[in-house]
């Protein structure tokens, strides 16, 4: 299984940089038995069947944009860098990090992000950074709100710089549990309206928690798909939501998670057989053709990039050549992409 076969050609014009208003106007291309229909995700309440599950990432995404300087002594005088820093995952004692430019940093230095926030580089190995910040719990989480941006995806911060707008656009509505570096970005759909909506038609909604780590933007970097190594996040799925699911299951309702993010978690957490369990930790798992799905009925998901691993997963359950179909049909006709980008309903 090559890279090259989850290649396709995307025009940058459908690359959407800011999402649709409101979020519930964006379209939905629905997939199901076999034909394709152009919609709107205010439709959902019609499509969607009494029963079902929707599983919902309360991950909520935190501000991990940084931009700071470091000030270093010389001989002739102070030498002050400006710093770009993007979290990646808290740590023993701090926090991964990411900066830009690295070579400018030392182990023991400072970087001061204003008045609000400061830290220091307790460690620097294989492109990274260990951070030590001057605050912790809700301070810290107070003075990350002062200081930093929405990390944007990198394919939208090449065309524009993040701004306030975004701190609302880039985060659900249910944002509950803080620690994702990247949104859930199929759950940006959603409103409060729209969910009073669906609870009204009968749609059962279960929480589940995968903080999205800045590896999802990470290319594939392997010829040979399969021996691609996939990044770890850490979730948990509770014990009250792998009952709601099993009890799902157990009724034939069908289970749609929403978001890629939701779909890994879930799959991690299932047996063999179907049975979803407790789950609390990391998972890697990478779902590519020939996976066979153990919980998943179907999932909404936004369009994805030209040989990503998500354009595998969703390959993987539709098939390939209907996945190539939908994606030709969604280019042809406008579809925007990405992370504020329009969305899909996929059934098998």
């Amino acid at each position: 299984m090559k890279l090259s076969d989850f290649d396709f050609d995307l025009p940058p014009s459908l690359i959407a940089t800011r999402p649709a208003r409101p979020r519930t106007s964006a379209r939905l291309l629905l997939a199901e038995g076999g034909g394709i229909a152009d919609r709107r995700v205010s439709d959902l309440p019609e499509i969607l069947w009494p029963g079902d599950v929707l599983v919902l990432n309360d991950t909520k995404v935190i501000p991990a944009r940084l931009t700071g300087t470091r000030t270093r002594a010389t001989p002739q005088g102070e030498a002050v860098a400006r710093i770009e820093v993007t979290l990646l995952e808290p740590a023993a004692d701090g926090w991964r990090a990411m900066a830009k430019p690295l070579r400018k940093l030392r182990e023991g230095e400072v970087i001061r992000f204003g008045d609000a926030l400061s830290a220091e580089v307790a460690e620097i190995a294989e492109g990274e950074l260990r951070l030590r910040f001057d605050a912790q719990g809700d301070a810290f989480d107070r003075a990350l709100a002062q200081v930093g941006a929405m990390p944007l995806p990198p394919y939208i911060a090449a065309l524009r710089a993040p701004d306030a707008q975004d701190n609302q656009d880039y985060q659900t509505v249910w944002a509950a549990r803080q620690g994702a570096v990247a949104a859930p970005t199929a759950s940006l759909h959603f409103d409060t309206a729209l969910l009073e909506a669906l609870e009204a038609r009968g749609v059962e909604f279960v929480h589940v928690t995968l903080h999205v780590g800045a590896g999802t933007f990470l290319p594939v970097k392997v010829d040979d798909v399969t021996t691609h190594r996939m990044h770890a996040e850490w979730g948990e799925v509770s014990a009250e939501a792998a009952a709601a699911i099993n009890r799902a299951r157990a009724d034939g309702r069908r289970v749609i998670p929403v978001g890629t993010t939701a779909l890994r978690l879930i799959e991690s957490a299932a047996g063999t057989d179907g049975t979803v369990r407790a789950f609390e930790g990391t998972t890697d798992i990478f779902i590519y053709p020939g996976y066979r799905f153990r919980v998943t009925d179907g999932l909404m998901t936004n369009f994805h990039l030209p040989k990503s691993t998500l354009l595998m997963l969703v390959s993987a359950l539709m098939g390939q050549d209907r996945i190539r179909d939908i994606y030709a049909h969604a280019v042809r006709t406008g579809y925007r992409f990405f992370s504020y980008g329009d969305a899909s309903l996929l059934i098998p």
